[in-house]
């Protein structure tokens, strides 16, 4: 598919010093008005929206600041995922700053599932807690929050999640201040920020109202920006400033824990991308809430021992190899179930008893990729069955969940993405409902690849690759151009890697320009597919290529067709 959204390029062009391919790729993204190309292209930390915005922020300050000064002591409910993580660590490290007597709570995913529970509002209670400082949850926690106040505690959530509403009004938990921009009446103009974003918000304010030197504040916008790329959140207005200006301080980081998970990576600090974060960083960070507590991940990033930061890294690195390990083995056994059992299902529905229940997220998305089917993983749990479902664009989960809602003991969710809980026994006819009801056609089915510019190769240069680089960082909202040529004659493909995971081609344009070109995949199923035919149309992103001090241009083939020159 080529996207096809109108604006005068030329004069976009002329105006921001790029070109009119550049211009394209802007609009492309949403990004409409002089304003908006400019901070797209130039924004830094201080094109951020003031937090005094956020409602109710400078009130959570305020109280915050009273019980410092009257040393209650504070405890902060966070999350099990990265995002719950970084808020937690954010606001942890800010209130120890300004000597609070603070401490910590993250539930486990398995004994306490998501959020604050009535449990741990009693634990705070027996430990004579004077507040409770949610991140990253709170916002649905109405029974939890009742009983805090009947307990006599302080409640201040600060959440990102989206509101339940009853005839068009929140539905709130009790509470003496709520920060989350998703509040009806909340004037903050770009709801999309992460539960780190909204803590780091909230600090700022604290800040400024204590004297803390701003830069201390800054000081911490690479865990803001590393929450908001593993959350994925939409890489769009603030958001993307502040993950690029974010990226840019990790190499100087205060943290020596995430140093030393860098380094457990084989990553270089200084060219870390929002690809690592998303791909390699993040997933160490999760590792710790899925196999084992979150509160490992935290304790690394907080540490200020070397050698002890070293040991946690290694284990958050191998606990992500073992989740890589456990996740191919349920993909290949959910893959199995769909081959033999449910292939002509329009919703894909497997249930793997086995199956460690923080996974089922994951190989649903790995299944949805497979088939371009809308994908729900179960998985055995202590009180029935627990699971989790990845969708795709024409498939409303949420509201496809919510026809069904008889079966199941618990939902939420939304379009792309919902969890679930129900009884066993009621597993398969869950299934055969949610296929009787889909409303999706073959045609849903047929993934659709959106192309910036059918660009022909000769118009590739080391100038306009260069350029390219002003459009990062890449994610969510903001994804990597996509560029399309024809008729490219291969006059060699050859495998290489020692896994055999990658092609080396030669190829050559219509009009006779030679261009190197490498497919990251399977290198003797890529041959098979190719099978003599020695033409392709390409989709492509073009880049450098240096190796011994050479330097030439090459492109990285995303998606092709093979087809026999005529």
């Amino acid at each position: 598919m080529l996207h096809t959204k109108k604006a005068d390029f030329n004069a976009i062009s002329a105006r921001y010093h790029i070109t009119p391919i550049t211009a394209r790729i802007i609009r492309n993204r949403n990004v409409c008005g002089d304003e908006s190309i400019r901070k797209y292209l130039y924004g830094t930390w201080e094109d951020l929206y003031s937090p005094y915005l956020l409602k109710d922020a400078e009130l959570a300050a305020r109280i915050l600041l009273e019980k410092i000064k009257y040393q209650k002591k504070i405890r902060i409910v966070g999350d099990y995922d990265i995002d719950g993580v970084c808020s937690t660590y954010i606001l942890y490290r800010a209130l120890n700053r300004l000597n609070a007597q603070v401490d910590y709570e993250i539930p486990d995913r398995i004994k306490d599932g998501y959020g604050i529970n009535e449990h741990i509002v009693e634990q705070a209670a027996n430990d004579h807690i004077d507040t409770i400082l949610t991140c990253d949850n709170g916002i649905s926690a109405v029974a939890q929050m009742s009983k805090a106040k009947q307990l006599g505690m302080t409640v201040i959530i600060t959440d990102h999640h989206d509101i339940s509403q009853e005839d068009g009004d929140d539905i709130l938990p009790q509470a003496d201040a709520i920060v989350n921009p998703k509040q009806k009446d909340c004037p903050y103009p770009w709801k999309e920020i992460c539960g780190a974003v909204v803590a780091y918000k909230l600090i700022q304010i604290l800040y400024e109202k204590a004297k803390v030197p701003q830069k201390e504040w800054k000081d911490m916008m690479e865990f803001a920006a590393i929450a908001t790329v593993g959350d994925v959140m939409r890489l769009q207005d603030e958001n993307r400033i502040l993950v690029k200006e974010g990226l840019k301080q990790i190499p100087g980081t205060q943290s020596i824990g995430l140093k030393k998970l860098v380094d457990k990576n084989n990553l270089d600090i200084n060219t870390l991308s929002a690809y690592h974060i998303g791909f390699v960083i993040g997933p160490c960070l999760n590792a710790g809430g899925r196999l084992q507590t979150a509160k490992l991940a935290l304790q690394l990033l907080l540490c200020q021992d070397e050698e002890e930061a070293d040991h946690m890294a290694l284990e958050l690195k191998t606990l992500n190899d073992q989740r890589k390990s456990m996740t191919a083995q349920g993909v290949a056994e959910a893959s199995q179930q769909v081959e033999q059992q449910y292939k002509n299902d329009k919703v894909l529905v497997v249930y793997l008893p086995q199956c460690h229940e923080s996974l089922a997220g994951i190989i649903a998305g790995k299944l949805r990729e497979k088939y371009h089917k809308p994908s729900f993983v179960l998985t055995k749990a202590a009180d029935g069955v627990k699971g989790s479902g990845r969708s795709i664009e024409n498939y409303h989960m949420f509201q496809a969940l919510t026809g069904v809602k008889e079966l199941l003991t618990k939902f939420g969710g939304h379009p792309m993405a919902a969890g679930l809980s129900l009884e066993e026994k009621r597993v398969e006819i869950f299934r055969q409902e949610l296929n009787r009801q889909a409303e999706l056609t073959e045609d849903d089915f047929i993934p659709r690849i959106w192309i910036d510019v059918p660009l022909p190769m000769r118009y590739v240069s080391e100038e306009l690759i260069a350029e390219l680089e002003l459009l990062e960082p890449f994610g969510q909202g903001n994804e990597k151009p996509q560029f399309a040529q024809k008729d490219l004659a291969i006059r060699s493909a050859r495998v290489v890697g020692k896994n055999r995971n990658a092609i080396k081609l030669s190829l050559v344009t219509p009009e006779g320009v030679p261009m190197d070109g490498m497919v990251f995949t399977d290198g003797d199923e890529f041959l098979q597919e190719m099978n003599g035919r020695n033409t392709m149309d390409a989709i492509y992103y073009p880049g450098i290529n240096e190796y011994n001090g050479r330097r030439s241009l090459q492109i990285v083939v995303k998606e092709w067709r093979f087809k026999l020159k005529s």
